[in-house]
């Protein structure tokens, strides 16, 4: 099994393909005390999901943690506000599949250029993949998922990753793919969507946001000197 590799917080943004980050020490909510209260960061701790189960959004905030961390370049995946980005796009119609080409035949085993090769939509990809991670590390490892140790969590991300027995419905490698695409959409989408709360993934990179005009600052490389602003004008 390959060991799951430590990177950056920023490389994120420039990750095309599935990697994982690993945080030094896992995440809290509250912010850690003695830092400045964020209101818009607190929103984070107080949301109460609409489609997971309280069980299966312990996962989803424990998951996120260790995919992008908090660490001293700022918050991270789960201070952003990432598990209530997930949970809101499960009430979409992309979440359903209403928008997905859902007929047969399935060929899992086929190449990624032939595309989506499974009966299952983003909702149950998420309650099933779940489920089974839940399982595998109850069994594997002798809790639950989100009452593991960090070390022991990014041991069954990186299991998951590339593949594992124990997954029955779905491929553990595509429930994974999925987790962390999502997240990664969380944590730099516009905050309108639940993610990205006080604009902290655009900061991190020095993404204006819906700014009407920054492309003379494209080519000059140098650091885009204003703060980052929101669809609905908020200011980071």
């Amino acid at each position: 099994m390959k060991s799951l590799p430590i990177i950056p917080v920023a490389a994120v943004a420039a990750a095309g393909g599935a990697a994982t980050l690993v945080a030094s020490q896992p995440n809290h909510l509250p912010p850690v005390p003695g830092t400045p209260v964020n209101t818009a960061l607190a929103e984070a701790a107080t949301y109460q999901p609409s489609y997971f189960s309280a069980e299966e959004y312990r996962f989803l905030q424990a998951a996120v943690a260790r995919l992008i961390p908090q660490d001293e370049l700022g918050p991270g995946a789960l201070e952003a506000g990432v598990p209530e980005f997930i949970d809101r796009q499960m009430n979409t119609p992309w979440a359903a599949g209403a928008n997905w080409y859902m007929q047969g035949p399935f060929q899992p085993s086929a190449p990624k250029e032939m595309g989506y090769q499974l009966k299952l939509n983003a909702r149950e990809i998420y309650r099933l993949g779940i489920a089974a991670a839940n399982a595998w590390c109850s069994q594997d490892m002798g809790k639950p998922f989100a009452d593991l140790p960090a070390d022991a969590q990014d041991k069954a991300l990186t299991a998951m990753q590339n593949g594992i027995d124990g997954f029955d419905s779905l491929p553990s490698a595509t429930f994974f793919s999925m987790l962390w695409g999502n997240t990664r959409e969380g944590f730099f989408s516009d905050p309108i969507h639940g993610g990205n709360k006080d604009m902290v993934g655009w900061k991190l990179i020095g993404f204006p946001g819906a700014r009407a005009d920054f492309m003379d600052w494209i080519e000059r490389d140098e650091k885009y000197p204003l703060p980052p602003v929101s669809i609905k004008g908020l200011r980071g």
